[in-house]
């Protein structure tokens, strides 16, 4: 690659990084509007997701799944708990193990998913399939990106 071609290259506009950063944020704008209405922030919604998923986790394991550390978990878990949505409770033969499980306002909330998932759906002009294709990729490049145990 000559120096011309590499000038073109290091521009903001042509760096990925700079793509999935935008999008990002494009995303957590799209979803501020249908999530007000439940006194969610993305975050939280993400939390609950999982929980919808598999009720009754271990704080730590809810953190891997999300790829939170405990300092940015504990806070949305709190207030989720103070909104009633979830109840943590200690494990009765280790202390030490948290468990996080929904209420049933916050069962409840998982009927607004749909709805949400398929407004997010119409507003990237996607198919469902360019849609899969888009999340498989980008999950294999979180993936390759990862660091190796």
């Amino acid at each position: 690659m000559d120096d011309a071609d590499l000038e073109k290259e290091i521009k903001l506009e042509r760096q990925l990084c700079f793509a999935l950063y935008g999008a990002a944020h494009a995303f957590n704008r799209a979803y501020k509007p249908l999530l007000e209405p439940l006194g969610l922030t993305y975050p939280q919604y993400l939390v609950m997701m999982a929980l919808w998923e598999e009720d009754g986790q271990q704080v730590k394991a809810l953190g891997e799944k999300l790829g939170l550390d405990s300092g940015t978990l504990s806070p949305l878990l709190k207030r989720l708990e103070q909104a009633g949505y979830v109840e943590r409770r200690r494990d009765t033969v280790d202390e030490r193990q948290v468990f996080i499980t929904l209420t049933d306002p916050g069962r409840a909330m998982q009927c607004h998913a749909a709805k949400i998932m398929r407004s997010i759906g119409e507003q990237t002009g996607c198919t469902m399939g360019e849609l899969g294709t888009l999340r498989d990729r980008l999950k294999q490049l979180k993936e390759k990106l990862s660091p190796k145990e």
